[in-house]
């Protein structure tokens, strides 16, 4: 599978480990950068190229790297039709694939060791979506929205007063 990977200063250790262990395990990994250690580098250059990437080979996968993770989560969702989710646990990187059809995930160098945001990834990517039809149908939500701002129609409990 081909995977793209990004990160700043803060992710760095981590996406030179993933980037070697990934490729060990026989995919494709285009590394975005960061090229060099920097700590006065910002994430956004890397993690833009990443999740476009991702957003213009479909198929391919996405990983982005930083401190907490959050910013590069909301970094890779500004790119049309990209969705990142944050993962904390095997659990929440597991359901970003299963549930969401995540493109990419996010995770926190710092929140884990090396051999958790390994495991973080490797379930990542070994996960399919489910195609399940509840989840196909909020993903439609999303997108339309994405395309055209107009929001869902909500569901009759929420409009009775119930």
């Amino acid at each position: 599978m081909r995977v793209h990977v990004g990160t700043d200063h803060a992710g760095f250790e981590l996406k030179e480990h993933l980037v070697a262990h990934l490729r060990e395990q026989g995919h494709d990994v285009v590394d975005h950068g960061a090229p060099v250690y920097d700590s006065v580098d910002d994430y956004p250059p890397f993690i833009l190229r990443a999740a476009l990437a991702v957003s213009q080979e479909p198929g391919s996968l996405g990983i982005v790297i930083g401190g907490s993770g959050n910013g590069e989560q909301i970094a890779a969702n500004v790119v049309p039709g990209i969705r990142c989710a944050l993962a904390w646990s095997v659990d929440t990187a597991r359901l970003a694939r299963e549930h969401n059809d995540a493109q990419c995930v996010g995770i926190g160098a710092r929140m884990h060791s090396l051999e958790e945001a390994t495991l973080l990834a490797d379930t990542f990517l070994a996960t399919p979506f489910s195609n399940d039809p509840r989840h196909v149908r909020r993903i439609e939500m999303l997108d339309d929205f994405a395309r055209t701002g107009e929001l869902p129609t909500l569901p009759a409990s929420a409009t009775d007063g119930s």
